[in-house]
C-alpha cells in the first residue's frame, strides 16, 4: 500500500521519483497509467496556479495575476475559472499531441512516443524505460524533450499571449521568462565547461549533456540520459540546489519559481542601496510592476517557510537511516517535484524504509501544493468562513 500510495502521488505531483525496480517488465496498461497521471496531474496544477492561488493570495501568487489570460478580472471565480481551464487545457493538449507527433519522427514508437509526450509536458519524468530517455541515445529525442520541458516550465498564461498577438518576442518581453531563459543558457555553459575540463567528456557531448541534464532538473522533469550522481560531486550537488529555482510560475515546473528569486534578489538589491542612499526612494518591479509591501512579504514568509521545511524533512529522513546527502537529496528531490537524488536514491527510492516514504509523500504535497495552501486548508478557520 504504501508503494502503491508514494508511486501514484508521484505521478499526481509529477514528481516522477519511484519505488519501481524493472519499470519494463510491467504491463503496457500500467505504463500507460503512470505516463497519464502525471499529465493529469500536471494540467491540473496549472489551473490551480493560474487560476486559483493567485486569488487566495498564497505565498505571493499575486505577482502572476496580471498574466492571467481568462475573461474579465473583476468576473466571479467560477465563471473565469472554468473558461481559463478550458484554455489551458486546448493549449496543454495541443502541446501534447505535437510532442508526441515530434517524439514519433524522431524514432520512437507511438507507445512511447505519447508516453514520453506526457511526461515532458506535464514536467513529470516518468519513463517507460528503467534507463530513461537514455534507452534511446539519440540527440534528436533529447531535443525534442528539451524543447518540451521547457515549454512546460513556463508561463501558460505567456504561452496564450503569445499566441494571441502571434509573436515570440512575448516570451523575451516578459521578465520572468527572460530570467528563466538566462539561466538555463548561463548554467549549461557552466555545466558543459566543468564536465569538459573534468576529462568525462569531449566538448561537443559535455555540451549535449549538460543541456538536457540541466533543463531536465531546472525545469523538475528528471528525465536521465546520464548518471549526474556520477559526475564531480561539484556538480551534483549544484544541480540539486539548481532545483529548488524551479520553472516559471504557472506553470507544472516545481520549485520555489523564479519570479519569486527575481523578487528575493531585487529586494536584497534595493536593502543594499538604501544603506548607501538612506533617503532614496527605490521601487521593485516586475515586468514593469510596482510589487507592493503585502506581496513582499508573502514571498518572503513563503521563502523561509520553504527552507525550513526542506531542513526539518531531511532531519527526519536522516532519523529513518539514510546518510545526510541521501536524505537531503531525498527531501529535495520530492519538495521540489524533480524525482531523482543522489546516493541510496540517486536511481530509485525502493531501499527508503516505509516511514521514510511516507515523509516523502507529504513532500511532495507540500512542494506541488506551495505549502501554504495545505497550511490554510488544515486550518479551521478557513472551512468556517
Amino acid at each position: 500500500y504504501t508503494d502503491a500510495t508514494f508511486e501514484a502521488l508521484s505521478g499526481f505531483t509529477t514528481t516522477g521519483a519511484t519505488v519501481l525496480q524493472q519499470i519494463e517488465i510491467l504491463p503496457p496498461s500500467l505504463l500507460y497509467y503512470r505516463q497519464q497521471l502525471q499529465w493529469l496531474g500536471g494540467m491540473g496544477m496549472i489551473v490551480l496556479a493560474v487560476a486559483v492561488l493567485p486569488m487566495l493570495g498564497v505565498g505571493g501568487m499575486q505577482l502572476y495575476r496580471a498574466e492571467i489570460p481568462g475573461p474579465v478580472k473583476d468576473e466571479k471565480l467560477t465563471p473565469r475559472l472554468a473558461r481559463t481551464a478550458q484554455l489551458f487545457w486546448l493549449f496543454y493538449v495541443g502541446l501534447t499531441v505535437l510532442g508526441a507527433l515530434a517524439f514519433w519522427a524522431a524514432g520512437m514508437t507511438p507507445f512511447d512516443a505519447i508516453g514520453h509526450s506526457f511526461s515532458a509536458i506535464s514536467t513529470g519524468g516518468f519513463s517507460t524505460h528503467d534507463a530513461s530517455l537514455g534507452f534511446f541515445n539519440s540527440p534528436l529525442i533529447e531535443a525534442i524533450a528539451i524543447v518540451l520541458m521547457l515549454a512546460g516550465a513556463m508561463n501558460f498564461s505567456v504561452h496564450f499571449l503569445s499566441w494571441r498577438q502571434r509573436s515570440l518576442k512575448v516570451y523575451w518581453r516578459n521578465e520572468e521568462v527572460r530570467a528563466f531563459l538566462l539561466i538555463v543558457l548561463g548554467l549549461t555553459v557552466l555545466i558543459a565547461v566543468c564536465l569538459y575540463f573534468s576529462g568525462r567528456y569531449g566538448m561537443l557531448a559535455s555540451l549535449r549533456h549538460s543541456a538536457f541534464t540541466l533543463v531536465s532538473i531546472i525545469t523538475s522533469t528528471g528525465f536521465i540520459t546520464e548518471a549526474f550522481a556520477e559526475w564531480p560531486v561539484f556538480l551534483s550537488l549544484l544541480l540539486i540546489y539548481i532545483s529548488f529555482i524551479g520553472g516559471c510560475a504557472g506553470s507544472t515546473a516545481g520549485g520555489v519559481k523564479v519570479v519569486r528569486i527575481l523578487l528575493l534578489l531585487k529586494q536584497s538589491y534595493r536593502e543594499i542601496m538604501r544603506l548607501i542612499h538612506p533617503r532614496g526612494m527605490i521601487p521593485i518591479k516586475i515586468s514593469g510592476h510596482a510589487i507592493g509591501d503585502d506581496v513582499k512579504s508573502a514571498v518572503w514568509g513563503f521563502f523561509a517557510l520553504y527552507v525550513f521545511t526542506a531542513a526539518g524533512l531531511t532531519i527526519l529522513m536522516v532519523s529513518t537511516g539514510l546518510d545526510v546527502l541521501s536524505a537531503f537529496s531525498a527531501v529535495a528531490a520530492c519538495l521540489n517535484v524533480l524525482g531523482p537524488g543522489l546516493g541510496d536514491v540517486a536511481v530509485n527510492f525502493a531501499t527508503v524504509t516505509t516511514p521514510g516514504k511516507w515523509i516523502l509523500i507529504i513532500a511532495m504535497l507540500l512542494g506541488r501544493l506551495e505549502i501554504f495552501t495545505v497550511l490554510v486548508l488544515l486550518t479551521p478557520a478557513f472551512w468556517r468562513r
